[in-house]
């Protein structure tokens, strides 16, 4: 019977080979289907925007809330949002007392949507809904002859936006509700189409009604700009006087009234009902649950209906918390079995309860973008700024090397890398073309991923992360001249090549994976403990550490280990670089071995 084909001794380095070109062309595929082919660039090369915020005592709070520990307190969270994993090159300094600078790369997919909304304190709220009302005026509809709906619009719930339990968790089951963002009022203008006529003149309450007793809407031929429309449920007396002269529709009028977390509030909608048009402000309970009990957010797509959300996961007091209000509100009328998710004093959505949610997760679907959504995710995952930020001022930065810099860099580092390939050349010959080919997937991984996380987390390169991508190229090298040296002492101790290639391994690879963690470790240490753009150079350093790992490993090995068992390679040809001659070892006899070492008579 025969004997089952035994492993080679040194291994199947095709399978090693064939992986690690599967990981470069998929990294390639992927970054030509993404269309992130080029790494973004960092300030120092590609210029950027920079906006200035200075520094507002929150409503309530003494002048003196503005003092160094919060200021320093604002820089760590604006640096965590803005710099996501901290390698973006985005930077944030205090200047003087009171102000904040912000600097953002040219060409960050983010830039605008940061710039835009980085002064945000992200103080996130969930409050009951007491009562509801158009705000600002209402557009006249088309007449209707033939229409004969009610005169009286009340506001509906729209299908669009709702708070559920996250699949999977503990939550009652099929727990939703739905209300559209900023509390869509869908039937206004077709209930103020249907009203007939009793007058030309403009009329409309401004009178609070009994919950659920809502206020015909003005049915005159002009648009009317009225402080209450279309009111459902009853505004408590203490906040009449607050809630009937604010006007949603004016954009100094939406702000955050919020004084007391225990106390009741006024609010306006974040945005526009996209269906009516029309602005909608809220009569609010104490708060429920704070934002502070949000222990993580993470924006998805909703696999029902395709549009965006957050997923929201409470901790245990949130939890609780949640639980209860969910509890209480489902038993109530609309729109009392509401509750207004506020963020910075305004309402994001106010979806109806339909079923107590007790899990500890929930989801937040409406009329969001993607970047509406990641951003509302982030400034809730790092948390809420401790002051208000006015921005006073947003300009372009001119880039401080420029193009001709930049240039200049890259053909300083292809001279370097040009230097290294023509000594491998000449100094190992045959060996030297595996060193160019290592040296070669080792730039196609670096430039790949390079531009795969500045699509996808903002890496931007700037001149330091160059700079250490440069370095890199000596120590990829560095690890080749330890392989082969080690190969060629076996072969000058008389070993022939495919036993040498094996016996080298061992010890090479101990030596390049000590080197490698010195240096992988220099740079941890040099990201953790810096800031700005020594933190590019460390992460590149860093980067480009682990890849010369597993390119030693998966690459270089594995094609020596091939090349071996060619003739070429194998009996010591001189343009080998394994010449046993030219490298002063014993030379070959027949067979493939070396001759015995001479001994000397004493």
């Amino acid at each position: 019977m025969a004997s089952p084909k035994s492993r080679p001794r040194d291994g199947y380095p095709g399978r090693a080979l064939s992986l690690i070109l599967a990981i470069a062309v998929a990294l390639v595929a992927i970054m030509f289907a993404t269309g992130y082919k080029t790494p973004h660039l960092g300030i120092d090369l590609a210029g950027g925007s920079s906006v200035t915020l200075e520094a507002k005592p929150p409503q309530g709070k003494p002048a003196n809330s503005v003092n160094s520990t919060s200021m320093n307190q604002a820089v760590a969270i604006l640096n965590a949002r803005v710099n996501g994993l901290g390698v973006s090159d985005a930077t944030v300094q205090t200047e003087g007392s009171n102000t904040i600078v912000v600097t953002i790369p040219k060409g960050q997919k983010n830039s605008a949507q940061v710039l835009n909304e980085i002064g945000n304190t992200a103080l996130l709220y969930f409050r009951p809904v007491i009562a509801e009302a158009y705000s600002g005026a209402l557009p006249t509809p088309a007449p209707s002859a033939s229409s004969s709906a009610s005169s009286k619009a009340t506001p509906t719930p729209s299908s669009s936006s709702k708070v559920q339990a996250q699949p999977g968790g503990s939550a009652t089951p099929t727990a939703t509700a739905s209300k559209a963002q900023g509390d869509a009022l869908s039937q206004a203008l077709t209930a103020a189409s249907s009203t007939p006529k009793a007058s030309t003149t403009p009329k409309a309450s401004t009178t609070p009604k009994a919950a659920g007793t809502p206020t015909p809407v003005a049915t005159a031929s002009a648009p009317v700009n009225t402080a209450t429309q279309g009111l459902s449920g009853t505004v408590p007396a203490a906040l009449s006087t607050q809630f009937n002269s604010v006007d949603c529709s004016k954009a100094a009028d939406r702000q955050d009234y919020q004084t007391s977390t225990t106390g009741d509030a006024v609010a306006c909608a974040q945005q526009k009902d996209p269906t009516t048009g029309l602005w909608v402000k809220y009569a609010l309970g104490p708060v429920a649950v704070a934002g502070t009990d949000v222990s993580g957010a993470a924006a998805n797509i909703n696999t029902t209906s395709g549009g965006w959300e957050i997923d929201l996961t409470f901790n245990s007091k949130g939890t609780s918390q949640f639980a209860k209000t969910t509890s209480t509100l489902v038993s109530a009328t609309a729109p009392t079995n509401q509750f207004a998710i506020l963020l910075d004093g305004l309402v994001q959505s106010s979806p109806e309860v339909n079923q107590a949610i007790t899990g500890g997760q929930a989801q937040i679907t409406g009329s969001f973008s993607e970047q509406e959504a990641q951003s509302l995710a982030d400034t809730l995952n790092y948390g809420a700024l401790p002051l208000k930020f006015v921005p006073q001022d947003v300009t372009t930065v001119s880039p401080q090397l420029g193009t001709d810099q930049l240039q200049a860099g890259l053909v300083s580092g292809a001279i370097g890398l040009a230097l290294v390939i023509l000594y491998s050349l000449i100094y190992y010959r045959g060996l030297g073309l595996v060193a160019i080919a290592g040296l070669a997937m080792s730039a196609v991984l670096t430039y790949s991923i390079m531009s795969l996380l500045g699509g996808t987390i903002h890496f931007a390169l700037n001149l330091p992360a160059v700079c250490g991508a440069i370095v890199a190229i000596g120590i990829t090298a560095d690890s080749f001249v330890v392989y082969f040296e080690r190969i060629r002492d076996e072969v000058r101790k008389g070993s022939s090549l495919r036993p040498a290639v094996q016996r080298a391994w061992p010890r090479a690879r101990r030596t390049i994976l000590v080197s490698d963690f010195v240096s992988f470790l220099a740079a941890a240490v040099l990201y953790f403990f810096t800031v700005g753009s020594v933190q590019g150079f460390a992460f590149t350093l860093g980067l480009t550490t682990l890849l010369d790992v597993v390119v030693i490993f998966l690459f270089t090995k594995p094609l020596i280990t091939l090349l071996a068992r060619r003739a070429f390679f194998a009996d010591g040809h001189p343009m080998s670089g394994l010449d046993p001659k030219r490298l002063g070892g014993r030379p070959l006899i027949r067979g493939g071995r070396r001759r015995p070492a001479e001994t000397k008579e004493v």
